[in-house]
């Protein structure tokens, strides 16, 4: 959980950025994707993790990742779309880098860094019981 907080403390040090200065920027929109990428991947990985230890369902994606959490009450339905949406953000980052869009990885930045904190909420509400 160290690190998820990391990644999102560093993306929130680039929220004060304006989109235009954003997209004169090319080592800043670069910073922001892949400190996205990694705070996804982080969310996973813990994911993952407890439905090892726990023997829930074996994830068939990313995505189911999030999806097999809510079906054990871990994640509530009204986070699920959004960290559904952030493993297909996650997977155009990854495999789809020469596509990705300025305004949609902005729009993220700026207004969804709080489903992490939402996500690290559940998940240890989660490990306190």
């Amino acid at each position: 959980m160290t690190l998820l907080n990391d990644y999102i403390s560093d993306l929130r040090s680039f929220q004060s950025v304006d989109y235009v200065t954003y997209l004169e920027n090319k080592l800043l929109r670069r910073a922001v994707e892949r400190t996205l990428h990694l705070a996804i991947e982080a969310c996973l990985d813990i994911g993952q993790h407890i439905i090892a230890a726990e023997g829930f369902r074996r994830p068939v994606n990313n995505r189911d990742v999030f999806i097999v959490l809510a079906e054990e009450g871990i994640l509530s339905t009204e986070l699920l779309p959004r960290l559904e949406a952030m493993a297909g953000f996650r997977n155009l980052i990854v495999h789809g880098y020469a596509h990705i869009d300025d305004s949609i990885t902005f729009g993220i930045l700026k207004r969804r860094l709080g489903d992490f904190d939402a996500y690290a909420r559940a998940i240890l509400a989660y490990l306190s019981t």
